[in-house]
């Protein structure tokens, strides 16, 4: 123990001797250290997405989706599984429940005749249904009336279609469902619609009305179908300007059964338009008149077009867009 003693207080002085050459030399290195001559800078560390899975540039040998979802797995990385779901919207149906059957005939064939008492007598088992629809109405609506609703329907419906001319989304979305407003829409970006209705021939009435629920019992939906049978002017024209259906200056009669809906579990819904059905008697539609590139002529890399001889037919008479 004291030999110990001895040797470390022999090496205290040895220690404290070499003490200040050490310190010297630490202030030459903070000398001559560039970093010590910098300015000082903050350093904030800024926190980036994290990626799971970087996707492979355009030369990478994992192309397809199914060689980069396995070569994910295989690196341990979990893939999450894509659930498609269909949205579903409340406010109005998916479809027309339990539509109206058109007799066939309808409005020519007189009432006095034995085809027009046949429909009326159907006409009269369909009502026991359409009481007690009207009773279910009538507790959400006190106002409603089959009196009434066939004009209040035929203004929906009128207002509806010049939107549609028009293309107000606004307006038009605020008078029809969101079942019937792609069925609308659809096809018309490119085309000029120009519709008028001209008068009314026989007065709108309500011919079927239920009243569905969807999902609860408490969520009860309106359905109420309407028979028009009026005089109307369609004229549709392609991005060109040619026509391709119907005319202005042609008016035909049309008979229509049109179904308005109200979401009766909500207060301040209104009554808008949700489709139409067409019977299985109903005529044919006209053909549409499409216009269709013709192909020239193949040319070489030093012709022009205007260089060869190709005879120019005269353009077609308007009066032929209107047959």
């Amino acid at each position: 123990m004291q030999r110990a003693r001895l040797k470390m207080a022999a090496s205290v002085p040895g220690r404290m001797a070499r003490l200040p050459m050490r310190v010297g030399w630490q202030g030459v290195e903070c000398l001559l250290n560039a970093a010590r001559l910098a300015p000082s800078s903050l350093v904030v560390p800024v926190r980036t997405k994290r990626r799971h899975f970087i996707p492979p540039s355009v030369s990478a040998k994992y192309t397809t989706p199914e060689e980069q979802m396995k070569h994910a797995r295989a690196a341990g990385l979990v893939v999450p599984h894509e659930r498609l779901i269909r949205p579903m919207n409340v406010s109005c149906t998916a479809g027309i429940f339990d539509p109206y059957i058109p007799p066939e005939g309808d409005a020519r064939v007189s009432s006095l005749s034995k085809e027009g008492l046949k429909q009326r007598t159907e006409q009269v088992k369909q009502t026991a249904v359409s009481q007690l629809a009207i009773r279910k109405i009538k507790d959400f609506d006190p106002d409603f009336s089959t009196k009434t609703f066939p004009e209040k329907a035929q203004n929906i419906f009128i207002e509806a279609h010049n939107n549609l001319t028009n293309f107000n989304k606004e307006k038009l979305h605020s008078l029809v469902t969101e079942r019937c407003y792609p069925e609308m829409v659809r096809g018309n970006r490119y085309k000029t619609i120009r519709w008028s209705f001209l008068e009314s021939l026989e007065p709108p009435r309500v011919v079927q009305v239920r009243c569905p629920d969807m999902v609860s019992k408490t969520n009860l939906y309106g359905q109420v179908t309407v028979r028009m049978h009026t005089r109307q002017s369609l004229a549709i024209y392609d991005r060109f300007g040619r026509l391709m259906h119907g005319g202005e200056q042609v008016p035909k009669d049309v008979l229509e059964y049109v179904v308005f809906e109200r979401h009766l579990a909500n207060p301040y819904s209104p009554w808008r338009l949700h489709g139409k059905i067409v019977p299985a008697w109903a005529p044919p539609r006209d053909p549409i008149l499409k216009t269709v590139m013709i192909p020239g002529p193949t040319l070489d890399p030093s012709q022009e077009y205007e260089e060869m001889d190709i005879p120019q037919q005269p353009p077609a008479p308007r009066t032929q867009w209107y047959k």
